[in-house]
Order: structure tokens, then sequence, then C-alpha cells
């Protein structure tokens, strides 16, 4: 019989989970673990979110950073975001942090069921939102523009097509000094 690609705590509990890395079985994805044999990549790294998640939520900023490859570990509080225009509120527990955000049709790309923001909105809101920017974060950026064959350029258009786009600026002279 064939493992699942991942596995959750809703296949096994956590202990199971452990006890099938330290058994040399399996890898940690998050939470999740997956079989030796499964091969690393953003569709295995969305579903283990997925599993963890509430649906509707879409994986952003460094939780999608981490999706797409361009960080090598998920962070510790996973970063998602609700479109706006959303109903529904799940409750959150400690370990997500949670925005309402306008997204336009283009800014998402579902993989294994869950929407993960682009390499170019997650690149942006990057740039935009974080606190505490430095080379790790500038590496990030870089990454996710290699990943999704994008350039400083075409970040730009994107957010001058938009109004009133809080931290703009800062994002235009973020992206500006990664190139260098």
């Amino acid at each position: 019989m064939r493992l699942p690609s991942i596995l959750s705590r809703s296949d096994f509990a956590a202990p199971e989970l452990s006890a099938l890395v330290l058994d040399g079985e399996a890898y940690r994805v998050d939470d999740c673990v997956a079989p030796l044999d499964e091969i690393s990549g953003p569709v295995q790294r969305a579903t283990a979110l997925a599993a963890e998640i509430p649906a509707r939520l879409i994986a952003e900023q460094h939780s999608a950073a981490w999706i797409w490859g361009a960080q090598f570990r998920p962070p510790r509080r996973h970063e998602v975001c609700a479109d706006i225009t959303a109903r529904a509120r799940p409750a959150l527990g400690a370990l997500l942090a949670l925005r309402e955000v306008v997204l336009l049709h283009d800014d998402t790309i579902v993989l294994a069921g869950l929407a993960v923001t682009t390499p170019m909105r997650t690149a942006i809101d990057l740039a935009r939102f974080v606190a505490d920017w430095n080379d790790t974060e500038a590496e990030i950026l870089r990454a996710l523009l290699f990943l999704g064959r994008i350039s400083i350029l075409d970040c730009a258009r994107a957010m001058n097509r938009r109004r009133n786009l809080p931290n703009k600026r800062i994002a235009l002279e973020r992206l500006a000094a990664s190139q260098s």
C-alpha cells in the first residue's frame, strides 16, 4: 500500500508522525511528514499547509515564500490572508497571523487545493510589510523574482496599477536595493 505524499495529524497522532521521522521512514514538512521517496516541492509544501489551516485562507508572505521554495524553513507563525470580500472569518490558533486584503484574480494560484499568493504578489507584500528588513529578506525577495521569472520592473508596474497602495515607496526602494 502506498502512503499519501503528506501525512498530517488527521492521519496519525503527533507521536506517530515523530516516530516515522525518527525511524527514518519520513521527513518533516512543517507540522506534517512526507515519506522519504517523495520529492520536496511547492505542491508538497502547499499540501502540508493546507492540512493545517482552515479552508478559504490564502498562504501569503513568508508562508508563500516557503511554499515557492524561496525560503528554506517554514515560518514559526504562518502568514495567511483572506480576501476582504470573503464572508467567513475562521477562528485561528496562535500559530497563524491573518490579514484581510484586497486581491486581484491573478494575485493567487491554487496548489494542492490551497490558494497561495503568486511569487510576484509575495515579493511585493514582503517588500511592503516586513518590519525588520535585512539581507535574508532581500535574498528571499531575489529568490521569488527568480522563481517567478519576474523583474523588479514587473513588480513596480504591478504596484503602480493599484491606487492608494500602502508602503509602495519603501517597497520600490527595497526592490531596487535588492538588485545590488
